[in-house]
């Protein structure tokens, strides 16, 4: 589904299941509609046929607010059922009156209101819809690979150089021990760290030399280690519900990444042993394991 879809047939489905739930009988469901509509304009904006986009983006304005209106009607007179509709049919009218480049706070999930739209400035994937999340590592290889220092989220969608002072500060408070320096990627332009002068952005040229030369050219290990937050853990998509829950998810994300990191040395260092204890053997056949 393109990114240009801002409603989607999960809208239908919850406003369906709802009235199923109280006992509403509606006229229609829309759903079959709704799912069509949906796929096609994503495909359309995909091909970059927009007018063909719009005409389908109107197919599930219409339809929504035709469900809206119908439940209205059905659940008029009784105080009980429409106190449970409320806040759903005033969601599902934001999401058929909001359009796409409008300003200010904007819903883009049925069961999660507090999902935000992420830029990301990649043509393969221009946005990302979540909330915003910092992660720290360290800089200097590591034998058992780069473990996460720091991990915090950022609702709101702030601008990342706006972060970044209180992200140093949480990782320091956290680790006991102060940052020499800190290498970030381009999107943190304009950061408001207390130091600026110890802070040092992807493809910078002026004061880098030596080992800050070579130090910021590992500022890229981090994108595997995100990677991997993504794929192995929960930070790719998170089960927990509301604004707390993505604050529970990123940091046990980062505890869980930490943990498989110790285990994996761990297997290192008991193959090692094992290892040893298997050339022992070999060199003294006499030897024998005690039952």
């Amino acid at each position: 589904m393109g990114a240009r879809v801002l409603i989607s047939e999960t809208w239908y489905k919850g406003l369906n299941r709802l009235a199923q739930k109280h006992g509403v009988r509606l006229r229609q469901s829309y759903i079959r509609i709704a799912k069509r509509a949906a796929m096609m304009a994503g495909r359309y904006a995909h091909a970059k046929q927009f007018n063909r986009h719009r005409r389908q983006l109107r197919i599930l304005r219409t339809r929504l607010g035709r469900l809206i209106r119908d439940i209205r009607r059905k659940i008029g007179g009784q105080e009980h059922i429409a106190a449970a509709f409320e806040v759903p049919l005033a969601r599902a009218s934001q999401i058929r009156s909001q359009q796409q480049r409008q300003r200010g706070w904007k819903l883009y999930s049925f069961h999660a209101p507090e999902t935000e739209c992420i830029g990301k400035g990649k043509a393969s994937a221009p946005y990302e819809f979540g909330v915003k999340a910092s992660i720290v590592t360290t800089n200097a290889r590591a034998p058992g690979g780069q473990f996460v220092l720091h991990a915090k989220s950022l609702p709101g969608n702030p601008y990342d150089g706006h972060t970044l002072r209180d992200v140093i500060e949480g990782t320091q408070k956290l680790t006991g021990c102060e940052i020499e320096r800190a290498y970030v990627d381009k999107g943190y332009r304009g950061h408001d760290a207390q130091n600026p002068r110890r802070v040092f952005i992807s493809g910078q040229k002026r004061g880098v030399f030596g080992a800050i030369k070579r130090e910021l050219r590992r500022r890229s290990a981090i994108e595997p280690v995100i990677g991997h937050m993504k794929a192995e853990g929960h930070l790719g998509r998170c089960y927990l519900k509301g604004r707390t829950g993505d604050a529970a998810n990123v940091i046990l994300t980062a505890v869980g990444y930490n943990l498989r990191r110790v285990l994996a040395w761990l297997r290192m260092l008991l193959r090692l042993i094992v290892s040893a204890i298997l050339r022992a053997f070999d060199a003294h056949p006499g030897l024998k394991l005690a039952s």
